[in-house]
């Protein structure tokens, strides 16, 4: 049995059978065993806990002539997300006192879960994310006329993954458990893929005029995204992204030139404080030093881990009210490279801490900033 991302294609239905493994299955993905005592919620999942749903949504997958009729390398992306679209439900199931069983949040945090399998598998980067970018918004189809912001939602899933794998893992998702509305969240499904088809984003990414229409339109509630908005920009802010260890410190050595570059390690060596610590006087230097350089309209590198979109928006909002360019270097390295190169770091973070960061990791996105660079 394969240990890396490649695992999904030798464990994915194929013809003429187009069978579910699903005994080996369960014996190499510890995350699945972890779902066979999951509780649901009786009136949408009689079918049971979340593993048996699990192996119905991936038989339903298979069952799909249009998944059939995907290129090899699609059907295995697919199938991938499909096993893993209830993944974070173990660590967001809760009974209540009247004895309901609700798993709110479990999308976003199937988000967060998914990357870090995948990256310890060592899967593809945007193989990954577009897994990742699928099990976030999942349930989406099945009230999308419901939701006022569908727009943006759609648009983000045609720049990061692709909205017809999203309709097809919905249809999964609905058809693999036992529920009363099926009919009625299929047909919700239908209204999603007609929605996508007349943006012309079933397939294909949206096009946006320029990057910084595509960035104003992701921070503009009700912006047309065939607005071409006017560049106003006067200077770029460059905002570091990655675990510690990744090489963020390196990259800016290779690439700051004459840019002042913001560290958040220097200032808490400079204010003596540890990571472990509150950072709050941290990141109050660390965003007086961005206003002197915006205020001066001087381009500058921001380094800090920034894993978080909430991290990253702090940031971001700033640089977009001083009329910056942002431009995010999203770095990554393989897990045990991570580990090493943190080990040999000056101040080397506690693996606690670590450990924490990954479970809060959220890789950039284009729906951030104007550019978006991955190392």
């Amino acid at each position: 049995m394969r240990s890396d991302w490649n695992i999904f294609a030798d464990l994915c239905p194929a013809a003429p059978s187009w069978t579910v493994p699903w005994s080996r299955i369960e014996q190499e993905f510890d995350w699945i065993r972890r779902l066979r005592d999951v509780p649901q919620d009786a009136v949408h999942h009689g079918e049971g806990d979340v593993a048996t749903h699990t192996r119905m949504a991936a038989e339903a997958l298979a069952a799909q002539p249009a998944w059939r009729e995907l290129p090899p390398a699609e059907r295995v992306r697919l199938f991938a997300a499909v096993l893993l679209h209830d993944v974070a439900k173990p660590d967001c199931t809760r009974t209540d006192d009247d004895g309901r069983i609700t798993a709110y949040g479990h999308s976003r945090r199937g988000d967060l879960a998914v990357r870090r399998i995948l990256w310890e598998l060592d899967a593809p980067r945007p193989w990954r994310e577009h897994v990742a970018a699928l099990v976030r918004h999942h349930q989406v189809p099945f009230w999308a006329l419901e939701r006022p912001d569908l727009e943006q939602i759609v648009l983000r899933v045609s720049l990061l993954a692709r909205n017809r794998d999203l309709a097809m893992l919905a249809d999964a998702d609905i058809t693999g458990r036992i529920c009363g509305d099926r009919d009625e969240v299929l047909e919700n499904i239908g209204l999603f893929r007609e929605y996508c088809a007349d943006l012309g984003v079933l397939d294909e990414p949206w096009p946006f005029p320029s990057d910084h229409a595509r960035f104003q339109y992701f921070r503009t509630e009700g912006r047309d995204p065939r607005y071409a908005a006017y560049d106003d920009t006067r200077l770029t802010m460059t905002v570091l992204s990655g675990l510690p260890g990744a090489g963020k410190d390196t990259w800016a050595a290779a690439h700051a030139g004459t840019q002042p570059v913001i560290s958040l390690d220097a200032i808490r060596t400079r204010l003596g404080i540890k990571p472990t610590d509150g950072q709050r006087a941290v990141a109050a230097a660390a965003h007086e030093e961005a206003r002197e350089h915006l205020r001066a309209r001087r381009d500058f590198i921001w380094n800090a881990t920034n894993i978080s979109r909430q991290h990253r928006d702090l940031c971001i909002n700033l640089a977009a009210a001083y009329h910056a360019r942002v431009q995010i270097v999203a770095l990554e390295v393989a897990p045990a490279t991570l580990r090493r190169q943190n080990t040999i770091r000056p101040a080397p973070v506690p693996e606690a801490v670590i450990d924490r960061l990954i479970g809060k990791w959220e890789s950039p996105d284009l729906t951030e900033a104007h550019t978006l660079r991955l190392s």
